[in-house]
């Protein structure tokens, strides 16, 4: 009991028993006592914790309704290998009717090292923490934590489940919410769900992921596991609208039609949080009804230049200023409300611009005239740019279905204003290669079309849109590779171009997985090449939602892997030289010994 004597929490108790062995010793919480949270510490926290600890257990126990939510503020214990299986760990129980395990008892994983899941739910009401500890002079402070009760009705799906399903659900109402199983605890290893809606004709669906917390780590979704696949349609033969994966932030997705279909696959190891998620099906007519926002809304109060434009009733066209070409009126307040659907991003191509621009001590400042862009950013709509002068801008890309423009002229202007052209476009803006239904971005170059040509990052050569993730699949034949040259390359990112550093990045593969040999690219590069081992080759590039950059832009040429050796042999003329010399040799020691 002398490992136990640090703690000094009001809501729990000890007890010794055989839950899983006869030296374990428990800790049991079973109430806040009035306050929001608990609190659960390692022995001697923050101190190092003792070695030695054969079995400690942590025992949460909540009312029948309701599931325990673990938060880390600290956790450090000693690793000695990459499965936490050789050092000291946690062993963590999650899925537990009751408060009781022993050694046969399932566990849903170990922790240990410095970077745990920071949040853990159980999916009933008992959750346990199965302390060990092993290395005899760690040095570690262990970890120090809250704990606390939530209804778990208030993650119930508002679908009806398919009879003989485990976890598939049908909605039909208008609007409500639907979860990942077990959520808000980790779902299951194996766990394959479907979410199937279906409205009227002339209705449509739109889908807000709130959180999204999957499989953790820093890979693409195309070499996830746990994967989150949104089918513009009612089956999973449907062309794939949207593949979610790791963690996102506010995702908002609106059907075409009236039916959608979402996949939820997941074959980790370590499952991850998972996902909560709204829906509501609206009419064609009306305005998809907005989220709330600080910047401008289509609920807003409009003025005699707002415009809505819906990828329903054209595809393409221009928005202008009040007045085009003439001079820009004085106090306008104009909002340009764009609306697709499925995967359709909005494209904004600027052919004319011209808006008054103030000047204080030689830095130029939007506060006359100014034409600012709103996109959707953890659940709000945000200024991402704010434009003025009379420079053309680049090219502009929405980052999901919706975009919103609010041009604001202060002073009688004397400038013309602008006319842009708007594009809903499903390819992202790039017009080369085959793109792939099966995948949001995903576009095919075989040598059997085309030798050589080239293809760019989404919008080049405007920036890159947020939260996108484009696959460029080359398909050589047998004897061919394929070498791409980069002309122009910035990708937001510091290197090695992690998520932990919140970078974008260009990857390199001869494999449709990934490979360690090819490292990521990202920054602003000289230009460069690259070149394919084998007749198949995959660049990804992948942005996040934090900022922008320029892109890239690249050629491709299939060649046939002989004439590749011959140029190398043709570029080194010393080591031409000798291997003439050496086949001279063989075929006079041939003649000689015939």
């Amino acid at each position: 009991m002398e490992v136990l004597m640090f703690l000094l929490i009001s809501s729990f108790y000890i007890m010794t028993g055989n839950a899983v062995n006869p030296g374990c010793e428990c800790l049991i919480f079973s109430g806040t006592y009035g306050k929001d949270y608990g609190r659960f510490t390692s022995p001697d926290f923050p101190k190092p914790y003792p070695s030695g600890i054969d079995c400690l257990l942590y025992n949460f126990i909540a009312g029948s309704h309701e599931v325990i939510e673990l938060v880390f503020n600290h956790f450090d214990m000693h690793q000695t290998s990459p499965d936490c299986t050789g050092g000291d760990f946690l062993k963590v129980f999650l899925h537990l009717d009751s408060g009781g395990v022993n050694e046969l008892t399932p566990w849903t994983g170990l922790l240990c090292g410095r970077n745990p899941p920071r949040v853990l739910y159980s999916s009933g009401p008992a959750l346990v923490l199965q302390m060990h500890t092993r290395s005899p002079q760690a040095n570690s402070s262990g970890f120090d934590g809250t704990f606390r009760f939530i209804n778990k009705d208030l993650y119930k799906s508002d679908g009806t489940q398919v009879p003989g399903t485990n976890c598939d659900y049908r909605f039909v109402k208008r609007k409500g919410k639907f979860y990942s199983p077990l959520y808000p605890s980790s779902y299951a290893r194996g766990t394959r769900c479907s979410y199937i809606f279906r409205a009227k004709i002339k209705e449509r669906i739109i889908v807000t992921f709130e959180e999204l917390n999957l499989q953790s780590g820093d890979l693409s979704c195309l070499e996830r596991e746990d994967v989150v696949k949104v089918h513009d349609g009612g089956s999973s033969v449907a062309p794939v609208m949207a593949v979610l994966c790791n963690e996102l932030s506010t995702t908002q997705l609106i059907s075409t039609s009236n039916q959608l279909y979402i996949e939820f696959v997941a074959g980790s190891e370590w499952p991850g949080h998972g996902f909560q998620a709204s829906y509501e099906i609206v009419s064609v007519s009306e305005d998809p009804s907005p989220l709330s926002t600080d910047g401008p809304a289509v609920s807003a109060t409009r003025t005699s230049c707002d415009v809505i434009l819906s990828s329903d009733s054209q595809k393409e066209g221009f928005i202008t200023s009040p007045n085009y070409p003439l001079l820009n009126p004085t106090n306008v307040h104009c909002k340009y409300h764009l609306i697709g659907s499925g995967k359709e991003r909005i494209q904004i191509v600027f052919k004319d611009f011209n808006l008054s621009v103030s000047d204080s001590n030689g830095n130029k400042e939007c506060d006359q005239d100014s034409l600012s862009v709103y996109m959707l950013i953890d659940g709000e709509m945000e200024r991402t740019s704010t434009l003025c002068g009379d420079a053309l801008p680049a090219s502009i890309m929405s980052n999901g279905p919706r975009i919103v423009l609010e041009l604001k002229s202060q002073i009688l202007s004397h400038m013309q204003g602008f006319r842009a052209q708007y594009l809903f476009t499903k390819n992202f803006g790039i017009t080369t290669g085959k793109q792939l239904s099966q995948y949001p971005c995903a576009f095919r170059f075989s040598s059997d079309d085309e030798k050589h040509g080239y293809f760019y990052s989404p919008n080049f050569p405007g920036s890159y849109p947020r939260d996108v993730e484009c696959h460029f699949l080359f398909h050589g034949k047998y004897q061919e590779r394929v070498k791409i040259h980069f002309a122009h390359f910035d990708i937001e990112g510091i290197l090695p171009c992690k998520t932990t550093s919140a970078s974008d990045y260009v990857e390199f593969s001869n494999y449709m997985s990934r490979e360690n040999k090819n490292s990521r690219h990202c920054g602003q590069l000289e230009p460069f090449e690259i070149e394919s081992e084998n007749k198949f080759f995959r660049v990804t590039f992948k942005s996040n939602d934090r900022l922008d950059g320029g892109g890239f832009n690249a050629s491709y040429k299939f060649v046939d892997k002989t004439q590749l050796l011959l140029n190398v042999l043709s570029t080194n003329r010393t080591w031409h030289y000798e291997m003439n010399n050496i086949l001279l040799l063989i075929v006079t020691l041939v003649f000689i010994f015939r």
